[in-house]
Order: structure tokens, then sequence, then C-alpha cells
């Protein structure tokens, strides 16, 4: 049984990851609210990713990094907090777990790092530009990391497209919206939190053990095809 640590697994992506690895796995979850899941096999821990320290552990064999923003305005009206915030979120937080943890994960068997990006890093898309380019960092981090920690830590990230969690509600508030954004994906739908859920958990399983330093597209085509 490995100890998988999950942060950002009370909801969205992370609730979907946490889930589906709680069964056959040892998962400690950080996050500011509570999973509402109980089990055996699940430890919580309240954590601000941003404010807090985080807590001691004392082993880890995969470090899973879920928080992010959906910030989406004009250039013209973002300010340079909002580029500031979504950074601090998506990147700091990730650079403060991972520096936090290495220690044990280096420890661990068959040790992996998953963070996320987003198909904005490699599609340009209107209103963008503050998540697009914290993600950005993100894709850069994996690699960089990979690079650094091999062979002991494999590093990795997924970049979804659109995913029906609480993040993306605004995008699937109504359904013109919903028939839109399928509408633009070649294969005609948008990813659902379990969908995510499979290729993180094979990401950080042994059957993953020679990928590391990559950035996944799970896009339904968007990024890959032009039909």
């Amino acid at each position: 049984m490995k100890t998988i640590l999950v942060i950002g697994g009370s909801k969205g992506i992370g609730n979907a990851i946490l889930t589906s690895l709680i069964d056959e796995n040892k998962v400690i979850n950080i996050s500011r609210t509570s999973p509402e899941l109980n089990h055996k096999n699940l430890t919580h821990h309240n954590c601000d990713v941003l404010t807090d320290d985080f807590p001691e552990l004392d082993a880890i064999d995969s470090l899973i990094y879920c928080p992010g923003s959906i910030n989406l305005k004009p250039i013209s009206r973002l300010k340079l907090d909002d580029f500031r915030e979504d950074f601090e979120i998506n990147v700091i937080g990730a650079v403060k777990a991972v520096q936090q943890y290495l220690p044990v994960l280096k420890k661990g068997n068959n040790s992996s790092i998953l963070l996320f990006s987003t198909v904005a890093s490699k599609l340009g898309m209107p209103f963008h530009a503050s998540v697009a380019a914290s993600k950005s960092a993100i894709e850069g981090l994996t690699k960089s990391l990979g690079a650094e920690l091999a062979p002991t830590i494999r590093v990795n990230a997924i970049a979804p497209t659109v995913t029906d969690t609480d993040l993306a509600s605004k995008l699937l508030r109504n359904e013109r919206l919903i028939e839109n954004i399928k509408e633009r994906h070649p294969l005609k739908k948008f990813l659902k939190p379990n969908e995510v859920a499979d290729l993180a958990t094979f990401l950080i399983s042994d059957k993953a053990s020679s990928i590391s330093g990559q950035i996944f597209e799970l896009d339904c085509g968007i990024v890959s095809f032009k039909i």
C-alpha cells in the first residue's frame, strides 16, 4: 500500500483523484475544507496552502498538487494582483509543497510528483492571459524538476480542457454554453473529473515508471486537431 499526498482533494478533480485512490492506498489530504468522505485509509489536515505551514509527514510515495484558478478577464480588466494571485495558487503553492516534502519523497517507493496545467498554455484563448501565464510556469517547472530529480522522483503534469467541476461552473452555467463548449471540441464533449483522475492514477502508478517530464494534454482533441 502506497502513501499518496493529495493537496486540494476536497473538491473537483482533486476529490475525484482522492476517491479513485482511497481503497488501495493510504491517502493524506491537505485542503482548507474536509472531503465529504470517511474512509479508514484517509487522513485529512486542514491547511491553507498559501498562508499556513504544511504539516510534517513521515512518509510519502507521491505528491499530487491540485489547487488552481480560472480567472477569465480581458487583459484591460486584469490587475497585476490578479496575475500575482493566480501565480501564488498555481505555482508558488506547488513549489512550497515540493520543497516541504522533497526529503520524504526521496525515501518513497517509485516516488512521483503530479502537477496540473491547462490546455490554455498550448492553445491561445481570449481572456486566459493570467491563468495561461501561471500554468505555463507549471509546465516549465515540471520539466525542470523532472530533470533535476531523476532518477529518484518522476515529475509529470496533466493539462485538462474544461472539466465539469465547481471551478468551471461559470463556463457551464446554462445549456447554451454547455453546447458551445462541446461543439468547440473535436470529440464533442468536455471532461468529467473521473476521466482526469484515471490518468492521474496511472501516472503515479508503477505502470508509469518510465514516464517523467511530460505534459499530458487531456484535451478532447481541442489542442491536437483542427477539424
